[in-house]
């Protein structure tokens, strides 16, 4: 039996980042939404079922013109394969979110457990089945923006800054003035903080670096005072935290005169959000 070549290997990282990072461009806003949770603590094993059954048949039907592999699948055996592939991504996905911030407990009962991860399933699938589809761009697509932007670092360094900026307001914005960042912070520990951090950090580097979103070799060419992969994750996601600090200080959930740890621990718990949506924004431009 012949065993799997290095760029076989590779090809199919690059698939499962694709695949997850698609999973956290759509489902991040529901991740941030309280009534998932709950819905999940009361969905029956009938109707968890159901939701397993609704988000198969969503990667089969996005799978057969988009799906998360870079090759497109060949015959509906291979269609629904690949679907059964992209539900454990979902659900992978789920669990490592609502891990890392804390939502899921033993003493909640394997049933609620259960019900809030397969409730979220249900959207994250639907960001793997379109993982392709977002903001995939090919080659020929980014060559004319690639020639202008060689030359001019400024005029990268504020697009790419810009960029980031708007898609992390664009996402946080509705996350910002609702309940769930001071519920979800409360219960935060400074490990589990830091650990949203590193998580933030990373997903951002997976989904502009990593994921083969179509144009991660022009990326890295671009000139920029910021356009190394590792310099321009930890600028962009001081931009998000910048973004979060803002939102939340103009919707009066943080306020001048609050413990500066609750500033903290409010921005960083927003900043996960707000560096996906500015990692979507820099993959725009």
């Amino acid at each position: 039996m012949a065993r799997p070549k290095a760029h076989e290997w590779r090809t199919e990282l690059d698939d499962l980042m694709r695949g997850i990072a698609g999973a956290f461009l759509f489902g991040a806003p529901f991740l941030y939404t309280m009534e998932v949770w709950w819905k999940g603590n009361f969905t029956s094993p009938p109707r968890m079922m159901l939701i397993l059954a609704m988000a198969y048949l969503a990667l089969v039907l996005l799978n057969i013109k988009g799906g998360f592999r870079a090759q497109q699948p060949r015959g509906y055996g291979q269609i629904l394969a690949e679907s059964v592939e992209g539900l454990a991504i979902a659900l992978f996905t789920a669990t490592l979110s609502l891990t890392l911030l804390d939502i899921l407990h033993i003493e909640t009962g394997i049933d609620a457990i259960m019900g809030r991860l397969i409730t979220l399933s249900l959207p994250y699938s639907i960001g793997v089945g379109i993982a392709n589809n977002i903001l995939l761009r090919t080659p020929d697509d980014n060559g004319a923006d690639l020639d202008k932007k060689r030359g001019h670092p400024w005029r990268s360094t504020l697009s790419d800054a810009g960029a980031a900026l708007l898609g992390a307001i664009v996402v946080g914005s509705s996350i910002a003035p609702t309940d769930e960042i001071p519920m979800i912070s409360s219960s935060l520990e400074p490990a589990r903080l830091l650990l949203i951090m590193a998580s933030s950090l990373l997903l951002s580097y997976v989904i502009v670096f990593e994921a083969n979103f179509g144009a991660q070799r022009q990326r890295r060419s671009q000139s920029g005072l910021f356009q190394g992969p590792i310099s321009e994750t930890v600028a962009a996601y001081l931009i998000a935290l910048a973004a979060s600090a803002l939102m939340l200080w103009l919707f009066q959930v943080i306020r001048v005169g609050d413990p500066i740890n609750q500033w903290v621990s409010y921005i960083i718990v927003l900043g996960l959000p707000c560096t996906i949506g500015g990692a979507a924004g820099r993959l725009a431009v």
